[in-house]
C-alpha cells in the first residue's frame, strides 16, 4: 500500500467558516434566482425569497469578516500572496494540466506542500473571489438593502440599476465558481478525498 503524507491544511476555524459560508452562498444563489425567475418559477414565494436572501447575506457578511480576520491572525493569508514574476507562465502550465495533462498521466506541475496550499490557478481564482468578488457582492447587497446609500444617477444611468446589475453579475461569477470548485474538489486520490479534508482538517498528498 502506497504511503501518504498528511498536512493539516484546514484548522477548525477555517472549516467552520467554510461550512457557514457555503451554506449562505447556496441560499443566496437559490433565493437570488427565485427572485428573478418570474411567477412561473417562483417555488418558495417572492417575499420569503427576499427575507431568506437578506438573512443569508448578513450571515455571509459576518462569515467573511471572520475569514478576513482569521486569515490575518492565523497567517493563512500567506497562501493567497502571488509571486508576480513568472506567474502567467505558471498559470498557463496549470491550465494545460487541468485541460489535458491530468487526462494523459502527466504529473501535477505544482503539487501541494506545507508551503503551497494552492496551485497557481487556484491561487488566482481564490484571490479574485475572496478579495474582490465577495466584497463587491457584500457592498452592493447592503446598498440594495438600504437604497438611500446609492447615488441616484451615474452619467445619466440609474444608480439603483447599476448597483443591481453589478450585484447580479458578481452573483453569477460566484455561481460559476461554486460549480467549478466542486468539480476540482472531486479531483484527487478519490472523489471524496478533498471533501473529507474539510471535515478532518487533514489533506493527504
Amino acid at each position: 500500500m502506497e504511503a501518504t503524507e498528511k498536512i493539516y491544511f484546514y484548522p477548525v476555524w477555517l472549516r467552520i467558516w467554510h461550512g457557514f459560508n457555503a451554506l449562505g452562498i447556496i441560499v443566496l444563489i437559490i433565493t437570488g434566482l427565485s427572485m428573478q425567475s418570474g411567477d412561473q418559477m417562483m417555488a418558495i414565494g417572492f417575499n420569503l425569497s427576499v427575507n431568506l436572501h437578506n438573512i443569508a447575506g448578513i450571515i455571509v457578511t459576518l462569515s467573511y469578516l471572520c475569514f478576513f480576520i482569521g486569515n490575518i491572525i492565523s497567517n493563512n493569508d500567506k497562501f493567497y500572496l502571488i509571486n508576480i514574476k513568472g506567474f502567467l507562465k505558471r498559470l498557463i502550465k496549470q491550465a494545460i494540466y487541468y485541460s489535458w495533462g491530468m487526462f494523459h498521466g502527466m504529473e501535477h506541475p505544482f503539487p501541494l506542500s506545507a508551503k503551497r496550499k494552492f496551485n497557481p490557478l487556484q491561487q488566482f481564482i481564490y484571490l479574485s473571489i475572496m478579495y474582490f468578488v465577495i466584497p463587491v457582492v457584500i457592498v452592493s447587497g447592503f446598498a440594495l438593502l438600504f437604497p438611500i446609500l446609492i447615488i441616484e444617477n451615474v452619467y445619466g444611468v440609474s444608480g439603483l440599476f447599476l448597483t443591481a446589475l453589478v450585484h447580479s453579475a458578481m452573483g453569477f461569477f460566484i455561481s460559476i465558481f461554486l460549480i467549478i470548485h466542486l468539480y476540482v474538489a472531486s479531483i484527487g486520490k478519490s472523489p471524496l478525498e478533498n471533501f473529507k479534508g474539510m471535515i478532518t482538517g487533514w489533506h493527504h498528498i
